[in-house]
């Protein structure tokens, strides 16, 4: 399964009032793991940016006067995220501004949702996290996901949060069925008569990528069972 994480940023908050993308930035993830493949790309957006906005995002006009247009990078970001399942925070408000930008293309672009399907981790974060603050810097402190380094908003940078984020809230565990009355005899019996005193033990150490998925899932666990998950006060 191919999962784009995207987050983008904009000179303005609405694009009915002319508001154009300045950035757009992509994490690709396959089968819940986060690739090394990345999508940024600024853009020239022929408008001022807004104040409010460059006061988040740190982008000016004059960031952005040498950047490609939208129409000279439209082919190459839907070929990008074609196929895939986009995980956006808030993806009323991001496909909103990409369907605006292919608006401007012309009727054969379409829209987003005729490339990709799309994913709301905002929807998912509120109903994991019912009235709990959602947006990606609190979700990001509750799920124990380093954000230090972020002084300001950026694409990319966001995007790479988000997929910490979405793994993080989609990890959940499978109920273990241990209850003794499920199983017979024989099944127990089973399993205690194989014999693995001829079997070699393989110690596999897990990767940095691995270790620090299984810390996401500890704050899950952690979160999730009010502060009371064992393996981190053991560690």
């Amino acid at each position: 399964m191919r999962q784009i994480v995207l987050d983008t940023e904009t000179t303005g908050l609405d694009p009915e009032q002319g508001h154009r993308i300045i950035e757009i930035g992509c994490v690709e993830v396959v089968n819940r793991r986060v690739t090394d493949i990345r999508y940024q790309q600024f853009i020239n957006p022929q408008r001022e940016v807004d104040t409010g906005a460059t006061n988040v995002h740190g982008i000016t006009l004059d960031d952005l006067r040498d950047k490609p247009v939208f129409a000279d990078i439209a082919e190459e970001f839907l070929t990008f995220v074609r196929g895939s399942e986009l995980v956006i925070h808030n993806a009323p408000f991001d496909v909103g501004f990409i369907d605006s930008e292919l608006e401007r293309l012309g009727g054969a672009w379409g829209e987003t949702t005729d490339h990709c399907s799309v994913f709301d981790t905002l929807q998912l974060a509120r109903e994991i996290h019912p009235g709990q603050r959602n947006a990606l810097d609190p979700l990001c402190q509750r799920y124990g996901i380093d954000i230090t380094h972020r002084d300001l908003h950026g694409a990319l940078l966001d995007a790479e949060l988000l997929a910490e984020v979405y793994l993080a809230m989609t990890g959940g565990q499978a109920a273990l069925d241990l209850d003794p009355a499920r199983h017979t005899a024989d099944e127990y019996r089973t399993v205690s008569q194989r014999d693995h005193t001829k079997r070699e033990l393989v110690v596999i150490i897990p990767t940095d990528d691995e270790y620090d998925a299984h810390r996401c899932q500890l704050g899950l666990i952690d979160n999730t069972s009010g502060g009371d998950c064992l393996w981190l006060k053991k560690e």
